[in-house]
């Protein structure tokens, strides 16, 4: 494994050195603001910053306690059930050392499910259709920041946990979005999308290693003199740790069956300790997404399609929303994966999974009955998978040969 180098020498940063970087900053920093907001995924970057963050104020390290301490974590109704787990514990040991914890959820039309199965919207892409981070996540801790700002009255400090390490600093790669390796969903959106007006934005963690973070979630944060937090579920989300690799399996966690990922690494890893092998049922998601997409299931623009304005649209022929007969389908196997799971953790007194709950399955047959389509869509569109001439933008006709 090659070194990663700090910004001054050819050596590693060691464990007490990037803490004393951290403790640095934020007492130079954080001294300023009277109310602390945490935005924390679930995943290990954000959960060694809130864990730690938390740790150094009761150590008294970090000088200046805020008037208040909020603590921000998404609900995107599709988390790993370990990380779900664990973010729960982890939650309840935050709200007995004072902070205020807000679990954030997209408004119900907006959820992944609803809005997927209730609207016809085919899941997220890595390419033209990309809507699920910032629907599920990222718009729903706006909003309660924008809440909370409104009833402080002051100017917060947003306390972000990317973690792009050493050599990424050195070379100003500060890679915003999300990838396929080692990334907390939605954590670099989240960083853009701070309103600077409401909340000034601080990275504590952007120096850390890989194994600067281990080191904390695995052999610190869970030992009494360090806080008993209680990280174990999130890390076994990541797979093994071993001492003379410092390296995880660079699983993108965060939802069950990731329709952007193009293979649920994390899942396959939870799946390997016998404990959590009666979620394997989840696997099925991704064969289910993967369905959606398919032209035979979904409806397609008639040629010579026009925008508002009368031009021709550039996208001629394109696929678009789920046809309402197949909806009904596909909730149908969604909701026999969650009975089967949850069948077993009620026979087995595990944690029980919540894909889909009962208020969001009325809501989902409901828009099917009034027949909900996305804007720009009737349902009297032709399937897609039926033969059509090719329109070009510029008017051009391809006439089928069928």
């Amino acid at each position: 494994m090659s070194a990663q180098l700090n910004l001054f020498t050819n050596s590693k940063l060691s464990f007490d050195e990037s803490i004393q970087i951290l403790i640095d900053s934020v007492n130079a920093i954080a001294s300023n603001y009277d109310h602390w907001v945490f935005a924390w995924s679930g995943g290990k970057d954000s959960t060694t910053l809130v864990t730690l963050i938390m740790t150094l104020i009761d150590t008294g390290q970090i000088k200046h306690k805020p008037k208040t301490i909020d603590v921000l974590i998404a609900d995107s109704r599709a988390e790993l059930l370990p990380l779900q787990a664990g973010a729960d514990q982890i939650s309840k040991q935050l709200v007995d050392r004072g902070a205020n914890v807000h679990k954030v959820v997209a408004e119900m039309d907006k959820r992944f499910m609803v809005y997927i199965l209730g609207r016809g919207v085919p899941p997220p892409n890595n390419n033209t259709l990309r809507w699920c981070t910032r629907q599920i996540k990222i718009d729903p801790m706006k909003n309660k920041m924008e809440a909370l700002f409104n009833r402080y009255g002051s100017k917060m400090l947003s306390f972000v946990g990317v973690r792009q390490g050493e050599s990424a600093i050195r070379d100003g790669r500060i890679a915003m979005s999300c990838s396929a390796n080692g990334t907390e969903c939605g954590t670099g959106h989240l960083y853009e999308s701070v309103d600077e007006s409401i909340s000034d934005k601080l990275m504590p963690i952007l120096h850390f290693r890989t194994c600067v973070i281990w080191d904390w979630l695995q052999i610190y944060a869970p030992s009494k003199k360090f806080g008993n937090w209680e990280t174990q579920l999130l890390a076994e989300a990541y797979g093994a740790y071993e001492e003379d690799d410092p390296r995880e399996i660079n699983a993108r966690t965060g939802c069950n069956g990731c329709p952007l990922a193009s293979k649920d690494v994390a899942l396959i890893t939870i799946l390997k300790n016998p404990y959590w092998h009666y979620l394997k049922p989840l696997l099925n998601l991704r064969v289910i997404y993967d369905a959606m997409r398919l032209p035979k299931y979904r409806l397609r623009k008639k040629g010579g399609h026009r925008n508002k304005d009368g031009k021709l649209a550039k996208n001629q022929n394109r696929m678009g929303p789920i046809a309402l007969k197949f909806r009904l389908e596909f909730l149908k196997q969604i909701l026999q994966i969650q009975r089967e799971i949850n069948d077993h953790a009620i026979e087995n007194n595990k944690p029980i999974i919540d894909i889909i709950n009962s208020d969001e399955e009325a809501r989902i047959r409901h828009l099917i009955e009034i027949g909900t389509y996305p804007n720009g869509w009737e349902g009297s569109e032709p399937m897609a998978d039926e033969y059509f001439d090719i329109h070009g933008n510029d008017g051009t006709i391809q006439k089928s040969i069928f």
